[in-house]
């Protein structure tokens, strides 16, 4: 049965259209690999701008800094294609939580939000325009203690859904709850300022994926639509958006 559900999965992602044309009320979220070719590598190294280069050299691991040149300069490739610019041209600013945002981020009036997350060889953009989104995406590794991790910073509510959870399927719902926490904080832009604890996600199998409650804001919760990703095999992944009515849209980067 998993095997059929990633098949299905896999057939969900397509080649982008030769132009990115994003309407309001569409949502793109584009999957990358991150293993490239060296000549592919050093094109994207070329790519990044001085700051981003030097972070690439802070990581320790060859295999670590390759894949943050990979996803930095696929994340400028995309951006590039709705903005009409190089993606050398682009340049990003921080808010105070750490979440990146464009400098040139408006195009005929809107507001050009997006989001990355990557893991193991896999990364992930969320691209919208006037509402705010964040994506989290997390390869299942068998030997996280999730339980143990859950009871540290998932919200009472949640732990006590884990426990209810049949033992085989816990370890899936582990990263399916902690996918949609991490993609709520990172579309409000807050960063782990906004406790883990602080607010619910569904995360039994079946349930649709949705934000529950929001402590001290009982609106808060109507505000976000949440919807699960399956990005391949051993991965899982979440998308949250401001707003509702909008449409997904899934392209697979191919770098050329």
């Amino acid at each position: 049965m998993r095997v059929n559900s990633d098949r299905l999965a896999e057939k969900l992602w397509f080649p982008p259209p030769a132009e990115a044309v994003l309407p309001d009320d569409e949502v793109h979220v584009w999957r990358a690999s991150l293993n490239v070719a060296t000549v592919q590598l050093q094109g994207l190294l070329d790519l990044l701008a001085p700051d981003e280069t030097r972070r690439a050299e802070r990581f320790y691991f060859q295999e670590d800094r390759n894949r943050f040149i990979v996803a930095r300069g696929v994340l400028r490739i995309i951006l590039s294609r709705y903005l009409d610019m190089r993606p050398d041209d682009l340049r990003f600013h921080t808010n105070r939580y750490g979440k990146p945002a464009l400098d040139c981020a408006r195009k005929h009036g809107e507001w050009l939000s997006f989001n990355l997350s990557h893991s193991g060889e896999l990364a992930l953009y969320a691209v919208a325009r006037g509402r705010g989104v964040g994506v989290d995406l997390e390869r299942i590794r068998p030997h996280i203690a999730g339980e143990e991790i859950a009871a540290r910073f998932f919200s009472p509510r949640e732990n006590a859904a884990l426990r209810t959870v049949p033992p085989e399927q816990r370890h899936a719902a582990f990263f399916t709850c902690w996918t949609r926490k991490e993609a709520y904080i990172k579309a409000r832009g807050e960063g782990l300022s906004y406790p883990l604890d602080q607010f619910d996600v569904s995360l039994h199998p079946g349930e649709p994926a949705r934000l529950l409650s929001a402590a001290g804001d009982p609106a808060e919760a109507g505000r976000w639509s949440v919807r699960e990703l399956r990005p391949g095999p051993d991965y899982m992944a979440a998308l949250v958006v401001e707003g509702h009515g909008w449409k997904l849209k899934r392209w697979q980067m191919v770098l050329r």
